[in-house]
């Protein structure tokens, strides 16, 4: 059990993919979930392999093909949810909720060619549609206080910072109630 802090309240409900949407660029975008296709796969390990390197935090996504390789099949095994934005064959973005204790941590790429074109916003909220559809409760991330646009963004869509510690920000989301919550207030509406 973690001694992370979530919202109390659950948040609003996100669209779960598939959705399109043009973006900023003029591009047309479609977020699906990662279907475990050998094209999707191929697709990711390409848009990976061609990451700026100075767009990774904590190591990740990895350099080199090998151990990019090494990293999706741990990510996109059956207890992970994925999802993919594609701008036509090309992937422009991958977004990932990987289980964590009682809760899923949330890591979000866009490729350097996609970047401030509203891709992410769209990533990160059909991820939590995904999840929200998929029964993921509780959702955390860690953030670089430098980055007040990705801070800003987690903000308005719902995350609260449950720790400020260090350099990083660490942020919480509730996508769907307990199951123990679920259960007492089932409980209370049968005594009414």
């Amino acid at each position: 059990m973690s001694d992370r802090g979530y919202p109390e309240a659950v948040a609003d409900e996100f669209l779960a993919p598939p959705t399109e949407f043009t973006d900023r660029e003029g591009r047309t975008v479609e977020i699906r979930p990662y279907e475990g296709t050998e094209e999707g796969y191929e697709a990711l390990v390409e848009m990976y392999d061609d990451f700026d390197p100075s767009d990774r935090a904590q190591g990740i996504p990895p350099g080199g093909e090998e151990r990019i390789r090494e990293w999706l099949d741990a990510i996109l095994d059956d207890d992970c949810r994925n999802v993919i934005a594609w701008c036509g064959d090309e992937v422009a973005g991958h977004a990932t909720l990987v289980p964590d204790g009682d809760a899923y941590e949330l890591a979000i790429f866009v490729h350097q060619e996609y970047q401030r074109a509203g891709i992410g916003t769209h990533l990160i909220r059909g991820l939590l549609g995904h999840g929200q559809a998929e029964g993921v409760q509780k959702v955390w991330l860690t953030v670089e206080r430098w980055n007040r646009a990705a801070v800003s963004l987690y903000k308005k869509i719902g995350f609260e910072t449950s720790n400020a510690e260090s350099f990083e920000l660490e942020m919480g989301l509730r996508l769907n109630p307990d199951a123990d919550s679920e259960a007492a207030s089932d409980e209370n509406e049968g005594d009414e």
